[in-house]
């Protein structure tokens, strides 16, 4: 199939998947049903199809309530990703409210949008720890913005503040979760190619996604990495630094290809010691 033809059918897939899901997403969050939960996961399994993605697994999500995912971020695909192997909703910067019909997704999801102006960071902290106090599971990326693909950068630890709330006295669950893009048609995809799919700097959507979509089967690792929570660690910025050191541990070994993970069955991550944690100033 050419480009051209497949950037078409995939289009069409994705319309005729989303657009009849919409109103029945919408039903169920007004009336906050379970369905509001559990209808994202399934249909972001399905756009993953559509788009040609192979989602190789290792470890599994948490499920704990309330619980706070830790991922890096490389592109807008990180939503799709992320949605179809966890059960969360996303803290995102607040001008994807106003993206056209992403937006609507976003809201769709229960999405927390936070200002990234420092006058507002009291307020979005709030909001999401109300979400975390209701049992709900967020997804954050701590980098603050997305990167190339080939390495992750700095975590803000600032945005690791609503680690530290307890919920009836317990310290919520923090799971590191790494995500790296992997193979295009079983061929291990190189730093040329890795910016078709990541999504960074000043690069204008809608030429990259048309690009994108004209493009073969993307082979998308995902890590679950061991849970832990602030009680581990001896300040905030400690558990940045874990997160970060696991996370980026995670990246580099599937960008190696040193051990590839199969698409499909998730794989279970061998028992292992969780390293002391190096403190930071």
């Amino acid at each position: 199939m050419n480009a051209q033809l497949l950037r078409l059918v995939r289009i069409l897939l994705y319309l005729g998947l989303t657009l009849p899901l919409m109103p029945v997403q919408a039903v169920a969050v007004i009336f906050d049903l379970r369905l509001a939960r559990t209808l994202p996961r399934f249909y972001h399994r399905l756009v993953c199809r559509v788009l040609g993605f192979r989602l190789a697994v290792e470890g599994k999500a948490v499920e704990a309530n309330p619980v706070l995912y830790i991922a890096n971020h490389t592109s807008y695909l990180d939503i799709e990703i992320l949605g179809a192997t966890t059960e969360g909703s996303f803290v995102s910067k607040a001008e994807v409210a106003r993206w056209p019909l992403f937006g609507w997704l976003a809201r769709l999801q229960r999405t927390v949008f936070i200002d990234r102006q420092k006058s507002a960071a009291q307020g979005h902290k709030n909001a999401v720890i109300d979400r975390l106090d209701r049992g709900d599971r967020l997804i954050l990326f701590p980098e603050g913005t997305s990167s190339d693909g080939n390495q992750i950068l700095p975590f803000k630890s600032s945005l690791f503040s609503v680690a530290e709330y307890r919920r009836d006295g317990v310290a919520i669950t923090v799971q590191p979760i790494s995500i790296a893009y992997v193979r295009l048609d079983d061929i291990p995809l190189g730093r040329s190619y890795r910016p078709f799919f990541a999504w960074y700097g000043e690069m204008d959507m809608a030429p990259h996604l048309w690009n994108l979509l004209g493009m073969g089967v993307l082979t998308v690792e995902v890590r679950f990495h061991t849970p832990v929570t602030i009680d581990q660690f001896a300040s905030r910025k400690e558990l940045a630094w874990h997160c970060y050191r696991v996370i980026g541990d995670g990246v580099a070994e599937s960008l190696s290809g040193r051990s590839p993970i199969t698409p499909g069955k998730p794989r279970r991550r061998p028992r292992r010691r969780i390293a002391q944690p190096v403190r930071v100033s």
